[in-house]
């Protein structure tokens, strides 16, 4: 099916035939990305930049506007008639809207990705999935990755991007000023197979594993090297926009489980940032792993679960699988 380019997203859903209750919610979500988006224009003037004072369910320090955006997608999604749950990386418990029934969604978000950017107006964002009860009164959330009925993320930069999937295709909104609607600005994002790009926060070499150790010398190798040609590394402290920059031009983007995180699984949580990004990443042609498993594969086992992430174009994720097993020997990491 070709869309024209400006289709609004309401049009978009509609022409693509989305269910109308799945399509009222993707609205819902959003409309709170615009908002959003218009809390962080304001913050500085709002006196909203800084500490909340508080911690989330993780342990880690909450910034004002990490409440605040999970306040707006809290409220503003709940509205969605279909919504039965609400389930966030700042909330320790999942908030039921209403007794569940077969059919009805759920959604998993993180409500503000990358918030430690925030005071150095660097970009940030929101990342967002959705599966479905299962049968009435089913009140489990602990869904796996291929079990999601789409995924998507907001992207505060520049420009406003909603960027979303129902499973095959990739396609990106950004938000006009001048009448706050989304228009569909890139219509088929995709990941290319192969890459000179890597992601990673190299401040973590010591604690890695001899995988990702020799991947990443291999790289920095550069054509000199056994892989014959020169990388670039990149790392931006959010996930939204080291993913957002693989969708646009390939990479690939590591937060592996190390000797310093594995004991909680790793880093990144599998149900707010791993899932969806997966999902997103193998809809554009990509591939994600955790080095041993496919993270879509995952059975969850609570929902703040956190795992390995490996995942970008799909040639770099296949020789990082093949040097987990030249190098089987550390734990294995994901479920």
């Amino acid at each position: 099916m070709t869309i024209p380019p400006d289709t609004e997203l309401g049009a978009y859903l509609l022409q693509r035939k989305v269910d109308p209750d799945l399509a009222s919610l993707v609205e819902s979500i959003a409309a709170s990305a615009t908002v959003v988006a218009d809390h962080l224009k304001e913050a500085a003037f709002q006196n909203h930049i800084g500490s909340a004072g508080t911690t989330n369910i993780q342990g880690e320090d909450q910034k004002l506007l990490d409440v605040l955006a999970d306040r707006v997608f809290r409220e503003t999604c709940g509205d969605a008639t279909s919504l039965a749950a609400y389930v966030s990386e700042e909330a320790e418990e999942v908030t039921w809207l209403k007794a569940p029934a077969a059919g009805d969604l759920i959604l998993y978000v993180d409500p503000l990705d990358g918030s430690s950017n925030l005071e150095v107006n660097l970009s940030v964002g929101s990342i967002f999935a959705v599966s479905q009860v299962q049968a009435d009164g089913d009140t489990n959330v602990l869904r796996k990755g291929r079990d999601y009925l789409c995924a998507g993320y907001a992207i505060y930069g520049p420009s406003t991007l909603f960027v979303i999937t129902f499973g095959l295709g990739v396609v990106g909104f950004t938000l006009d000023p001048s009448d706050g609607q989304f228009k569909l600005t890139n219509a088929q994002m995709r990941v290319p197979p192969e890459t000179n790009e890597f992601a990673v926060n190299s401040s973590r070499q010591r604690f890695w594993d001899e995988p990702i150790r020799r991947y990443v010398d291999e790289c920095l190798a550069g054509s000199a090297g056994p892989r014959g040609q020169d990388f670039n590394m990149r790392w931006t402290a959010s996930m939204v926009a080291d993913v957002h920059r693989i969708l646009t031009r390939g990479g690939v983007f590591l937060y592996p489980a190390d000797e310093s995180n594995r004991r909680a699984g790793g880093k990144l949580r599998l149900m707010y940032e791993a899932n969806p990004m997966a999902f997103l990443i193998e809809a554009a042609g990509g591939a994600a792993s955790t080095g041993t498993e496919d993270i879509l594969r995952i059975q969850p086992q609570a929902h703040h679960q956190r795992v390995s992430v490996l995942l970008g174009s799909s040639n770099e994720i296949e020789r990082l699988v093949q040097l987990h097993q030249i190098h089987p020997s550390q734990e294995k990491i994901g479920s």
